[in-house]
């Protein structure tokens, strides 16, 4: 295209050239003609013929203004060669100027294109492709119209790499928007996929985990997955610590997050339940007084994370622990409620029931201490027969976790309660 171009100026020069020099040429053989065919006469002062007389008004203003004719023609020679000059040095130059051409605004292109890709998203990329191939039918086209005498100017490329641009820019900043509203970025994605197997592996798998959290947190320490991810690992880890002096700081440690994430993102069910359940695990190295405290936290926090996810088992079952705790409370623990809230938290055995039984509907089978809580509420309940059937169904359900454990200790003292022996 440039090169046809370079043709059509080059043409559209010479041809100027050669009608102004035709212009030249006819007016000299003009002027001889006229010289040829007037015959000359000698003018007396009065204007009247007469042999060897010489005129001497008018004659001077004549040959000035001849002479000015003449000055104007040869700047105009003048140009025209200096005109003839400049296009065959362009005439020469023609074979290189299409590759420096080329080079230029290939250089200039390859350098747009590396700082389009960079930030170039998968949707953008489809559509970046189209666009080349539209502009390669659009190339030939225009390559058709221009050998019909039409031509495209520089000012319209221009105009159609600033759109390009701007839409660039406008996508770039979508990508953005929702790379906020939930959009996870590919190495978090991957994090988060190695952190929730290490989750449900080994005691040094669930050290491992926290590690790497911790090791990120400054770069994902305001993204709702990573942070209820990390109070999770806090409270793994306490359940594995041997001392009271680390359970208790990894509980702190715990509770801490647990309040940034609830405030990062209020929406977060997974937020709102793992900082309840911190908050429970603070009551055991708090006092009676914040104890008391912690536990009306426990209670908002379990209710709102049910209200965003109302069938996630754990909080169905973790609510149902904090009624039967609540309905297991004695009269002193009672008192110093009301004392110092104005109002106990109140519950019963039947709010903790009902609660274990959601549990048992949304995933039957759900767990080992699920088993345990319900034959203890049916027991509470004078309902022997259904409380030895929970006990039965506890102990058909294989001992894993931890919480297994624990649930194996307390049909130890339940079972021979209701007159069962264990397997």
């Amino acid at each position: 295209m440039a090169h046809s171009s370079s043709k059509v100026l080059v043409l559209g020069a010479l041809t100027g050239v050669a009608g102004i020099s035709l212009a030249v040429v006819c007016y000299r053989g003009f002027k001889s003609r006229r010289r040829a065919s007037c015959p000359a006469y000698n003018l007396n002062c009065t204007n009247v013929e007469g042999p060897g007389m010489t005129v001497v008004d008018g004659l001077g203003g004549l040959q000035h203004g001849q002479a000015e004719v003449l000055d104007r023609l040869e700047a105009l020679i003048q140009c025209v060669s200096e005109l003839k000059d400049e296009m065959k040095a362009l005439k020469n130059a023609l074979p290189t100027l299409t590759d420096q051409v080329r080079v230029e605004l290939g250089g200039r292109e390859k350098t747009r294109r590396v700082s389009t890709l960079s930030r170039t998203t998968p949707t953008r990329r489809k559509r970046l492709a189209g666009a080349v191939s539209e502009g390669r039918a659009e190339a030939l086209s225009s390559e058709d119209a221009e050998s019909e005498g039409g031509y495209i100017t520089a000012l319209t490329d221009s105009d159609e790499e600033d759109d390009e641009e701007k839409e660039d820019e406008e996508e770039e900043e979508q990508s953005e928007e929702e790379l906020k509203d939930g959009e996870e970025p590919a190495d978090m994605l991957a994090l988060i996929d190695r952190i929730d197997c290490l989750h449900k592996g080994s005691e040094s798998d669930k050290r491992e985990s926290l590690s790497m959290l911790l090791e990120q947190k400054e770069k994902f320490g305001q993204k709702s997955p990573f942070l209820w991810r990390l109070i999770r690992a806090y409270c793994d880890v306490h359940d594995i610590s041997s001392t009271m002096e680390d359970k208790k700081t990894l509980a702190e440690a715990g509770k801490t997050v647990g309040e940034v994430a609830v405030s990062v993102n209020p929406t977060c069910a997974e937020s709102h339940q793992w900082y309840a359940i911190m908050c429970g695990i603070m009551a055991e190295y708090d006092t009676l007084q914040n104890k008391i405290k912690n536990g009306y936290i426990f209670k908002d926090h379990l209710d709102k994370a049910i209200e965003l996810k109302p069938l996630d088992p754990l909080s169905y079952y973790l609510l149902g622990r904090w009624c039967y705790a609540v309905a297991q409370l004695s009269w002193i623990e009672r008192k110093i409620a009301t004392t110092l809230f104005g109002e106990p938290p109140s519950a019963t055995v039947e709010d903790a029931l009902r609660n274990f039984l959601k549990v048992e509907e949304i995933q039957p089978s759900y767990s080992k201490l699920n088993y345990v809580f319900l034959a203890k509420c049916y027991r509470d309940m004078g309902q022997r027969e259904n409380a030895k059937r929970m006990c039965e169904a506890a102990c058909s359900v294989e001992t894993v976790s931890k919480d297994d454990d624990e649930a194996q200790k307390e049909l130890s003292d339940l079972c021979p309660a209701l007159g069962l022996e264990l397997p």
